[in-house]
């Protein structure tokens, strides 16, 4: 199992650094004019790096991974929502310049992190690694977590100007769901999420880089 979680972690960091990468040479080649164009170069291998971190639910759910089950299931639902149901389903938002801001937070969170993952199922621990791990993620979760919310709220009247996802059930059941009102209030649980899951991140920060623990890496 070990050996199956170094692929997976090797095949995500392949995928983020190769996004990474390109948003960066894209950047210096063609300055802001690759912003607008971001989703459209990267976003099929953005999808699939995304569609494949559901995976680590099941990594949690069957034990072979030792994380928290709820903040790591709030991180991925979180990015799969806003990539798949706001950002994918409508294309004047896919140029916007937010979506290269969430996009260069994502991808530098995840090559950090699934670098350090590799690394820890060889038994070796990096320091400043480590602490890059376990610190960086602290003040760019809420960054990504503004950006979400952003995508978000600049989303709003498209949906509500062409009725995606809306529904109106026919009679006898006379209900009806106007889409827009559900992503409001999703903006709630978004922001109330954020809180729980910055705790969480402080708690791994303490548990990784306390002074015992970094003792004993370095030794």
């Amino acid at each position: 199992m070990n050996m199956y979680l170094f692929v997976y972690d090797l095949m995500q960091f392949c995928g983020h650094s190769w996004i990474f990468t390109n948003m960066i040479i894209r950047f210096m080649t063609f300055g802001k004019d690759s912003l607008a164009d971001t989703f459209h170069s990267i976003g099929l291998v953005m999808r699939l790096c995304q569609l494949l971190s559901v995976l680590e639910i099941l990594h949690i759910l069957i034990g072979i991974d030792k994380s928290r089950l709820l903040p790591r299931f709030l991180q991925i639902t979180e990015r799969i929502i806003v990539l798949f149901v706001v950002i994918n389903s409508q294309e004047e938002v896919q140029g916007k310049y937010v979506v290269c801001v969430l996009f260069f937070l994502w991808n530098l969170l995840d090559v950090i992190r699934y670098t350090y993952n590799m690394l820890a199922r060889m038994g070796i621990y990096y320091l400043p690694l480590t602490w890059l791990n376990f610190s960086l993620c602290i003040p760019l979760y809420p960054l990504s977590v503004l950006a979400k919310g952003f995508a978000i709220c600049i989303s709003l009247p498209y949906f509500e100007s062409f009725g995606t996802y809306s529904i109106k059930l026919p009679f006898p059941f006379t209900l009806s769901i106007y889409f827009p009102y559900v992503l409001k209030m999703y903006l709630l649980v978004l922001f109330a999420g954020m809180c729980f899951i910055i705790r969480n991140l402080f708690s791994e920060r303490m548990a990784h880089l306390g002074t015992g623990n970094i003792k004993n890496k370095r030794s």
